[in-house]
């Protein structure tokens, strides 16, 4: 079924986005491996997160030499974009496909606007990790639950926001984890 754009916490059974749920997440792995690259630490990680975006999750903006880099899932047109502040543009559709092959469009992606950037090939807080260039076990992408996985990120961002706001001491900004898809906001 598909939702409705006005259906503030749409369901999200396991069951049904479990495969791409995983696939999902590595490839989220690969794209914050990249912002751990190129990112100098900052306090708490929060130098290697991910951002909920109105059209779904970005880096921000990263550091390559003198220009700057982002790379943002778009769960509204379902494709990931890779941008750089001089103009360069390449798109990657989100459609099934082994961790394998988006890690290798990605790094071509990279390398095409002039932003190499080698990242370590293990994923991360998953059981039994295969490394991204050899994983041809995870490959399902269901946009119908991507973008649900995304909308309850959005929602969960505009709670996040409301609870952050309460609070009169250091906060961080609402943050994804993408090592085990995680969103945060810690008050300290």
């Amino acid at each position: 079924p598909t939702i409705e754009p006005t259906e503030v916490w749409p369901a999200l059974p396991q069951s049904a986005w479990s495969d791409t749920c995983a696939t999902l997440q590595l490839w989220m792995q690969m794209v914050g491996k990249v912002r751990l690259e190129l990112v100098p630490p900052i306090n708490h990680t929060w130098n290697v997160t991910l951002y909920p975006t109105v059209r779904g999750v970005t880096t921000g903006p990263m550091a390559y030499g003198t220009r700057m880099l982002q790379i943002d899932f778009d769960f509204l047109e379902h494709v990931l974009e890779v941008e750089t502040s001089v103009g360069e543009r390449r798109v990657i559709p989100l459609q099934p496909m082994t961790v394998a092959a988006f890690y290798e469009r990605l790094m071509t992606a990279l390398t095409s606007v002039g932003a190499p950037v080698q990242i370590w090939h293990m994923p991360m807080e998953v059981a039994d990790p295969i490394p991204f260039e050899q994983d041809t076990i995870h490959q399902s992408y269901d946009p119908e639950y991507a973008q649900r996985f995304w909308r309850i990120l959005l929602q969960t961002t505009r709670v996040f926001t409301v609870f952050r706001a309460r609070f009169i001491g250091k906060v961080s900004p609402v943050h994804l984890f993408w090592g085990a898809m995680d969103l945060a906001c810690t008050r300290y």
